[in-house]
């Protein structure tokens, strides 16, 4: 086994006393996780759903997650041979910045691929993201799936932007309307629009970046 280097001492920035007690309590449960799984996993997560996190937990349930607090959570880990607190961990420390976490688990590397290969799925796009297809509303009487959309929507729609009417109590575009284009950023309405039109055009999953085990570290990005 890689040696230990519990006895490296780790700076924390400077911080009240109540922000000092959370990274020093995140910084200890980081290193238990260390002593106690056999394998650490980095891994990034695409439009961000709590729901579906606690769906994983719960098959994790013999495991610990950590996401967020990054530098925090580098710091714990070692960003330098020197500091690191296992040999090889200043390696997963590198890589921690934007929407990453960590994984400590003794599930095995094909296990884990295996389960978020197929823990896959779709849900509402958020404003920011990119359209991954055009999206266009027919003239005419307006639905969504295969019913009529509520009259009471009708304000809403148009606060929208789309240009509709009520004729005898029915919701009515004028004119085809375009919700978004493929390869677009999405503002707040056309996500807004996506989602009340039953549009899915968001993915939620968890992609692995690497693996630390026994002092080494495989990335599954090759």
């Amino acid at each position: 086994m890689p040696k230990s280097k519990r006895s490296t001492i780790v700076s924390l920035t400077k911080t009240d006393k109540k922000g000092r007690e959370g990274k020093e309590k995140l910084m200890e449960d980081i290193h238990e996780c260390v002593d106690k799984y056999d394998y650490l996993y980095l891994y990034s997560v695409k439009d961000m759903r709590n729901t579906y996190l606690k769906e994983i937990r719960h098959d994790f349930k013999d495991s610990r997650f950590f996401f967020g607090k990054n530098r925090v959570m580098a710091k714990a880990l070692g960003t330098s041979a020197e500091e690191e607190y296992k040999e090889g961990l200043s390696a997963i420390a590198k890589d921690l910045n934007s929407e990453v976490g960590l994984l400590f688990t003794n599930k095995t590397p094909e296990e884990v691929k295996n389960y978020f290969d197929e823990f896959v799925r779709p849900d509402y796009a958020r404003s920011g993201a990119i359209a991954t297809e055009t999206i266009t509303i027919p003239e005419g009487p307006v639905k969504r799936g295969v019913d009529p959309m509520p009259h009471n929507m009708e304000p809403l729609l148009r606060q929208l932007g789309m240009p509709t009417v009520l004729k005898n109590g029915i919701v009515t575009l004028l004119v085809p309307y375009t919700v978004c284009m493929e390869g677009e950023t999405l503002s707040s309405n056309q996500a807004h629009l996506l989602k009340l039109f039953y549009h899915q055009l968001a993915e939620f999953r968890v992609d692995l970046i690497s693996c630390y085990h026994n002092g080494q570290v495989h990335s599954f990005e090759e």
